[in-house]
């Protein structure tokens, strides 16, 4: 990857209004430092990484990437763009950083002084540069001074006079220049050391000096100076962390001999800091042999937590990363990085750590690799992007499970638990679980094989209740071995299954597989007391609740059926209901529950119904015995002949109602007693009676059942009449309705016989049976007589002796048969006066 570089330019257009000897010393002098930077390489010096161009308009050099110059971070922008940048605004220094960054300083002036032999001449603020670590550099070698003999050991300077009238870039900062420069045109290592006093008093004032120089009278200022320094105010320096002062102090001294030389400064108490230690240490790896950098890693953990954020992702990771290019170092350096990345934002993570980690994931030695990333597995798969762990983090956990190491295999499987809800559904789905199955079944250690059970019960919850019952419950069948502890890591993760509120066995499952299982596995040889006791509950449980579920199942479905058939009974009602309140045939013809055969037999009773509503009983009433007339014979010789006629009309219907009707006895006849009155022609020889021979068959059991009866009685009330008494004729036309037969037939009115002129007595039997019908008009063949009777028995639309009130009750055999045999002898009797 291509490395940042900072880019130094200075524009010509800045010089134009000097004059042109007074621009070329100007250049001579910005060249002179880049050149003489360029050729020192020093850590604490700033490295040039491309020499000085010059063209037409500027001067250019590349160095490595910096932030900003001391002065910048201690508040003076005056060369910085407007708006000043918000991170130089915002830049504090800590107090570590502020140590060893002054360590930093004093390091390089001692490399100058001691290796180079070379004054500085200008050791400022503005010369010291903080790269993108935050590591200080020194730069702005325009007016140093090397020793004009390099080879003797007291190095010798020479330096220039200070001219006024030479433009401000052509001369040093006067405000960090020791008083000897100005005074007495001499200048020596001891010269630098006073510019170190100065800077370090700025460090502390915000950036102030110790002294405001009037440049218009730079002498007469330095003069003042000097006195100042000769008699220094205690207030002068007591912003300066006490530790310190009194070096700074002697650092200001006026006599160049009392200062401290670079060389001592690097060894003073201030600057044995922890923090500054450790930051000196890591710029000074590189001299460092493997044993000492491991044991410095072992400690660095401790150090880590106190020091400031922007030091260690700045100024340590940097260094630490370095050092994944050695794989003997890779498992001492690696804790430390992923330490780091835990305090860092998942922004910083992925810009300063990722880059440098991925490579590593990809190494499988040492092993010690894998296992401290497995450890850390939950800060890489919250803070590594989802592509980055699906190409680069999963794969290293894919290779640790296959590992041929067990001991790699069971801690990775001992780990996998505790990051488990950080991995993707899918990629633990269909890579992660088959590969821990895969281990279990293949590896022939006990202990891999009892922790990737153990695993996979630990990792249930994550998954999905139909996974688990389609490939998990099914795999522990799969296990060959039988070792007490295999057989209770099958039993937990059935009973893990069983018990957990998202999973759950369906019943179904239950009796057919999991019991089956887990009870051929219960009585194994190798389980002891405890341990069958445990399947034994696992077992009982899975029993109750599969006896419950399916119990509720049953009840709850026996309810169903009954409200069911509730509900079906309640329609029919209801259908019921309304097939009797609705008797239009328009909404009969729409119900399509009944044939239309049964549609127009309910139609024809319901109109008889009807009918019969409305039609008034015929109440008995006492007659007193009265002589039968010849005319009184004959007449009702006569209606019977006509009922005979009118019976065989309505044979066809008779037969299919297959009903008739008796009625019990009515009131006395003189000494005649009580005389069951019926039809006269529903049996053989007009009767009937239950056991008696006679060559007659007896009545069939269907005769009688299922009819309605009557209690009427013959009503002989006109038997007491006046015959004199004129009588209007019997209106019959309610009797309309009981003969239903499909042919044309005659009403009862129209069967009543015209009144002769003259006729004064008519038959007392009319008022009884109804006016008799003409003999012409009912022919004797109409309906077979003698021995066999009348075939069948007739319906209730062929008796017109019956009561409608009583028209629904049943008959009573007993009563049937008692008031047949009493009627016998005397209807025999009439009838025999009736035909001879």
């Amino acid at each position: 990857r291509t490395e940042p570089l900072a880019v130094f330019v200075f524009d010509k257009k800045i010089i134009d209004r000097y004059q042109k000897f007074e621009k070329d010393q100007i250049i001579d002098s910005l060249k002179k430092g880049v050149q003489q930077l360029t050729r020192l390489r020093h850590p604490r010096l700033l490295t040039v990484q491309h020499p000085l161009e010059e063209s037409r308009d500027c001067l250019a050099f590349c160095t490595e990437p910096v932030f900003a110059s001391l002065a910048n971070v201690l508040g003076q922008w005056d060369n910085l763009p407007s708006p000043v940048p918000t991170d130089i605004k915002e830049y504090k220094l800590y107090d570590v950083e502020t140590k060893y960054g002054l360590l930093q300083v004093s390091e390089g002036l001692s490399f100058l002084h001691s290796g180079v032999k070379m004054v500085h001449g200008n050791l400022c603020s503005e010369n010291i540069i903080l790269n993108k670590s935050g590591a200080w550099k020194i730069m702005g070698f325009d007016f140093s001074i090397s020793s004009s003999n390099p080879s003797d050991a007291e190095p010798k300077y020479v330096c220039k006079e200070w001219d006024p009238n030479l433009p401000p870039l052509c001369l040093p900062n006067p405000e960090y220049v020791a008083p000897e420069y100005i005074l007495s045109v001499s200048c020596d290592a001891a010269s630098d050391m006073y510019s170190l006093g100065v800077l370090i008093h700025a460090v502390f004032n915000e950036g102030k000096p110790v002294f405001q120089v009037n440049k218009q009278d730079i002498f007469k200022s330095f003069s003042r100076q000097l006195d100042q320094l000769s008699y220094l105010s205690p207030g002068v320096l007591s912003q300066i962390p006490e530790e310190v002062r009194d070096h700074v102090k002697m650092l200001l001294n006026v006599t160049s001999n009392v200062r401290p030389d670079a060389d001592q400064m690097t060894k003073i108490p201030f600057f044995d800091d922890v923090g500054a230690m450790t930051l000196q240490y890591f710029d000074s790896l590189f001299q460092r042999d493997n044993l000492q950098k491991s044991q410095f890693y072992r400690g660095l953990p401790k150090v880590l937590p106190k020091l400031p954020k922007r030091v260690i992702v700045y100024r340590i990771l940097p260094a630490l990363t370095s050092e994944f290019v050695n794989p003997d170092m890779v498992p001492f350096v690696l804790p430390n990085v992923l330490l780091i990345a835990e305090e860092c934002t998942k922004e910083e993570y992925v810009r300063l750590v990722l880059p440098d980690l991925t490579p590593v994931f990809k190494q499988q030695e040492p092993v010690q690799i894998l296992l401290i990333f497995l450890q850390k597995m939950d800060l890489l798969l919250t803070k590594t992007p989802p592509e980055d762990i699906k190409n680069s983090v999963l794969p290293m956990v894919y290779r640790a499970v296959e590992a041929p190491s067990t001991q790699i295999q069971e801690l990775c499987l001992n780990i996998i638990p505790t990051f488990a809800n950080l991995i993707e559904y899918p990629s633990m789905k269909n890579a992660l679980i088959p590969r821990i199955k895969s281990a279990c079944l293949q590896t022939s250690s006990l202990a891999v094989r009892v922790n990737s059970l153990v695993c996979l019960g630990k990792i249930l919850e994550y998954l999905d209740k139909w996974f688990v019952i389609d490939e998990i419950l099914p795999f522990l069948q799969q296990i060959p071995s039988r070792e007490p502890a295999v057989l209770m890591g099958i039993l937990g993760i059935y009973k893990c299954t069983f018990t957990h509120k998202k999973l759950g066995i369906p019943k179904e499952h239950l009796a057919g597989k999991s019991l089956p299982h887990l009870v051929s596995l219960s009585i194994d040889n190798n389980l002891n007391l405890n341990q069958f006791n445990s399947f034994m509950a696992v077992v009982k449980e899975m029993l109750n609740r599969m006896e419950a579920e399916h119990k509720t199942k049953l009840e709850q479905l026996h309810i169903m059926q009954e409200q069911q058939r509730s509900l079906n009974i309640t329609n029919h009602m209801n259908q019921s209901e309304e097939t009797k309140n609705t008797p239009s045939p328009a909404t009969q013809v729409r119900d399509v529950s009944l044939t239309l055969e049964e549609k127009q037999r309910l139609a024809k009773e319901q109109e008889q119904a009807a009918k019969l509503r409305s039609q008034q009983p015929l109440a008995p009433q006492s007659v007193k015995p009265a002589t039968t007339t010849p005319q009184v014979t004959h007449t009702l010789y006569r209606v019977l002949i006509g009922n005979l006629l009118i019976i065989s009309l309505e044979t066809g219907d008779i037969k299919k109602k297959k009903q008739s009707y008796n009625f019990k006895s009515g009131p006395t006849m003189g000494g005649m007693g009580t005389m069951g009155v019926s039809n006269g022609f529903n049996s053989p020889m007009g009767f009937q009676t239950g056991g008696m021979g006679m060559g007659m068959r007896p009545a069939a059991p269907g005769l009688y059942g299922g009819m309605a009866t009557t209690t009427s009685a013959p009503n002989f009330s006109a038997l007491t009449q006046n015959q004199n008494q004129p009588s209007k004729p019997t209106d019959m036309s309610a009797l309309d309705s009981l003969f239903t037969s499909s042919k044309p037939k005659v009403s009862m009115n129209q069967m009543a016989p015209k009144p002769a002129p003259g006729a004064t007595a008519p038959s007392p039997w009319l008022s009884q049976y109804g006016t008799g019908q003409p003999s012409q008009t009912a022919p004797m063949q109409a309906t077979p007589m003698g021995m066999t009777g009348v075939q069948g028995g007739f319906g209730m639309q062929a008796n017109p002796f019956f009561n409608p009130q009583n028209f629904s009750q049943p008959v009573a055999s007993s009563t049937i048969n008692a008031g047949v045999m009493k009627q016998s002898a005397s209807v025999n009797n009439d009838l025999k006066d009736l035909f001879g």
